[in-house]
């Protein structure tokens, strides 16, 4: 894989479920929506460190509306 610069990381926002912060990032603009919920022991912002699932999300977003979530008390 190249070193292909990206741009910076996107806010992190957070919705409300239930008096819980729900983190949350959008990518892209998209025709279509695509959520990524990530699977056990992942941290939305840490994510944007490794340099091949930072070029997977902003793949993705080359043709969507990328929303990456965080679980519930993740």
């Amino acid at each position: 894989m190249s070193s292909t610069s990206y741009p910076a990381m996107p806010e992190t926002r957070y919705a409300d479920s239930g008096g819980v912060g729900i983190a949350y990032q959008v990518v892209g603009d998209g025709p279509i929506t695509l959520v990524v919920v990530p699977g056990f022991g992942s941290h939305l912002e840490r994510a944007w460190e490794f340099p091949r699932l930072a070029h997977y999300y902003h793949r993705l977003s080359s043709f969507s509306r990328l929303i990456l979530l965080d679980k519930r008390g993740a």
